[in-house]
């Protein structure tokens, strides 16, 4: 969430850091703001809304400046308008903040009782009054920053600009991600590596507690004791292509296309070139000796760790605790050291998840992360990373990360079970050859697409929508309803096939769609049982499943979504295609902003 740019250039900035900021787009926002040093002179233009309003603003306003800061700003404290945007300016100083500084309030209780006064409800602002009352005290800007830095209590990453000082930002961070960008005669700082990548490919990751003095000449990077600190520069290369939408109207359907080819990549990274055995990179895992899988995550990321859970007790025979990241470590749950913590991630700096892998560390015997960003937080903080390869994902509710998340996932657990001997080696090449498939089955999926369409217009139609599903697809079941209430603000619930009559039946009438996601396997007969009890009710059934599921499930169906045959298994990889359509094209009916939904972001860098 949120989003910062930075630039000590040589050109003038605001449209350089404008560019860099709609990179930044797919993280969520709801107003933005430019400041830059002009002659020695701090100015600033802020403005509610989408990009295009700070845009139009700057066109008859302009600001001037070769340094300049720029921001996003996703609101956490105070209201989404104007005056709360960032940046935030108090005198000489001015500060873009991602994250929530914990202790604003006595600090801008101190500072009001020594005679400052603030403009916002934010706690942002406190940062800037705090280092403007310092640098009223005669400390020089540097000094001002570190000492302030220090008072501060929270998840945080600082950008400052100085009135007066054109060759000069200070970056830090405490819990939220920054990247410093190299160039030549040029420094730039992002929250994103992506934001910077058309201006340099050069970029050093700030680490934990890292404070840094930024000049046209380079960084200079101080640890969390105040010390110098090395830290390695690293050449990175991002597709520029990735934050195209290409042929697509929305990231989101671009997203959903490519799931075949991503999810092929990630695939094949995980199995042998034969297809018949795992692989791991080095460093790998002991499941034989491990008494448990324990598997942490947030939102959809949460649903991928409910598929594998299932994965992991079928095919291994390996107990798995899971839990929420953001009540795993408040719980306080005791952690066997025969245990190999699993953390799941698309963005690699989830908060919550961040904190719990961090309650984990010297209690598990192994931690390892499930990301898309090899160079994030938790991927650094993990004894092994493990990356999914779905590429830059642009759209707010994620799609293809879900899907190769999944990927990875299954490899693991044929791995789990191969090493436990649950799996004999003629099991794993029959699971292996199934997973391979997937992909091509996907493409079949996606074929569907113009049926799903014309379905999906009558599903944006319901106030209500319930989603069923037994076994390994109930996950599936609740990442079909989040996506569509994410997106098309349908409220939708996803529900265990099971739980039907132990409540939820209340609901169904002839206005209540159900989505059932069942293809015919073992639980297929009890899952068409529910239908029915649905159906007596004059509920409307939209029925995914394969073509024997089809011609099994009876009359008085709704309307079908036939899926290709699958191994059961892995049935809940491919059966997110349809879940992902039908959401997509019943927002895209409704009209709303479907790569940006409201009030939420890409990466929750906040608890």
């Amino acid at each position: 969430m949120c989003g910062i740019v930075g630039i000590l250039g040589t050109h003038e900035v605001a449209p350089i850091l404008l560019d860099g900021l709609k990179r930044l787009e797919y993280r969520g926002y709801d107003s933005a703001g430019i400041a830059t040093v002009n002659d020695g002179h701090l100015d600033r233009r802020r403005a509610t809304g989408k990009l295009i309003n700070l845009s139009d603003l700057l066109v008859n306003d302009p600001l001037r400046g070769k340094a300049g800061i720029g921001h996003t700003r996703w609101a956490t404290h105070g209201a989404p308008n104007t005056m709360n945007a960032h940046p935030h300016k108090s005198g000489p100083v001015a500060v873009v903040h991602n994250g929530i500084i914990e202790n604003f309030k006595p600090l801008r209780q101190e500072l009001e009782e020594a005679g400052y006064a603030f403009e916002t409800d934010t706690d942002t602002e406190t940062i800037a009054v705090l280092i403007r009352s310092l640098l009223d005290a005669g400390r020089d800007a540097r000094s001002a920053a570190a000492e302030a830095i220090g008072r501060l209590e929270g998840a945080f990453a600082l950008l400052l600009l100085f009135e007066g000082e054109d060759d000069l930002m200070i970056a830090a961070r405490k819990g939220s991600p920054l990247a410093i960008g190299h160039g030549d005669g040029e420094m730039y700082v992002g929250s994103d590596a992506l934001a910077l990548a058309p201006m340099t490919s050069r970029v050093t990751y700030l680490e934990e507690g890292d404070r840094a003095v930024i000049t046209r000449a380079g960084a200079e990077i101080f640890d969390t004791a105040g010390r110098r600190a090395n830290r390695d520069m690293e050449v990175i290369q991002l597709d520029l292509a990735a934050s195209e939408k290409g042929q697509y109207r929305h990231f989101m359907a671009k997203e959903i296309h490519e799931q075949p080819t991503v999810v092929g990549n990630a695939i094949s990274h995980y199995l042998t070139p034969d297809c018949d055995d795992t692989r791991l990179p080095d460093g790998g895992l002991d499941f034989a000796s491990a008494d448990r899988v324990i598997l942490v995550a947030c939102g959809t990321a949460h649903y991928a760790c409910l598929v594998a859970k299932y994965w992991f007790e079928q095919l291994a025979g390996l107990p798995v605790d899971m839990d929420i990241a953001s009540e795993f470590r408040y719980r306080e749950p005791p952690v066997s050291d025969r245990s190999i913590a699993i953390f799941v991630s698309q963005s690699g700096e989830t908060a919550d998840t961040l904190a719990a892998m961090r309650y984990v560390r010297g209690k598990a015997a192994r931690i390892v992360s499930v990301v898309n960003v090899p160079t994030s937080s938790i991927a650094r903080e993990s004894d092994l990373a493990l990356p999914i390869l779905a590429g830059t994902e642009i759209g707010v509710a994620s799609t293809k990360a879900f899907t190769c998340q999944l990927a990875v996932l299954a490899a693991l657990a044929i791995e789990a079970g191969r090493q436990r001997g649950a799996l004999d080696a003629g099991r794993v090449a029959a699971l292996c050859q199934s997973l391979r498939r997937v992909p091509g089955l996907m493409n079949i999926a996606l074929a569907c697409e113009s049926e799903i369409k014309s379905i999906a217009a009558r599903i944006s139609e319901a106030q209500d929508v319930l989603f069923l599903g037994r076994g390994a697809m109930f996950p599936l079941a609740l990442e079909g309803a989040l996506k569509l209430k994410e997106i098309s603000y349908i409220h939708a619930e996803g529900y265990a096939s099971g739980e039907l009559k132990h409540g939820p039946i209340a609901l169904i009438d002839k206005k209540v769609p159900v989505v059932v996601m069942t293809p015919h396997d073992a639980l297929f007969e009890k899952t068409v049982s529910n239908m029915q009890e649905v159906m007596a009710r004059k509920g409307r059934v939209l029925l995914i499943t394969d073509a024997t599921g089809a011609a099994e499930a009876g009359e008085g169906i709704w309307r079908s979504i036939i899926m290709p045959e699958i191994d059961p298994i892995f049935a809940p990889i491919l059966y997110a295609i349809p879940a992902q359509l039908l959401a997509y094209h019943a927002a895209v009916t409704k009209g709303t902003d479907v790569d940006q939904p409201r009030n939420l972001a890409k990466s929750v860098t906040v608890e």
